[in-house]
């Protein structure tokens, strides 16, 4: 086992803004697909198939909230850039940018447009 995370999926009430705000604050863009009889996805880029992968969902039946478990998303080189522009898509800095230890790296904690709690990492 390579990696304790094999697959992430971030719920959302509306999936279009769920899907702007993760491509603005992260400089992606993600790949819209379907599953199950009412659902939606849009798939975070990651790279070979055996990689940690994740979606934003839609589904009648998940529901966005800051009391589930907690992911935390690659933020890229430096944690700074998609954190400086989480408030301006809607969504809200709970924990700022915090080091865990320099070999390790930082973190942050945000809610995201959904009422999501989303963890974000990064080396700088």
């Amino acid at each position: 086992m390579n990696n304790a995370i094999t697959w992430f999926e971030i719920p959302s009430t509306d999936f279009e803004r769920a899907i702007h705000f993760y491509e603005k604050a992260f400089g992606i863009t993600l790949r819209r697909d379907s599953y199950a009889a009412d659902g939606k996805m849009a798939v975070f880029p990651h790279g070979d198939q055996e990689g940690v992968g994740g979606a934003v969902v839609h589904m009648p039946m998940l529901k966005p909230g800051a009391d589930g478990a907690a992911i935390y998303l690659n933020a890229g080189e430096d944690l700074s850039v998609p954190l400086g522009r989480i408030e301006a898509l809607g969504g809200k800095v709970l924990v700022p940018k915090t080091i865990i230890t320099p070999e390790i790296g930082y973190f942050a904690i945000v809610l995201d447009c959904e009422g999501n709690r989303v963890g974000l990492h990064s080396p700088r």
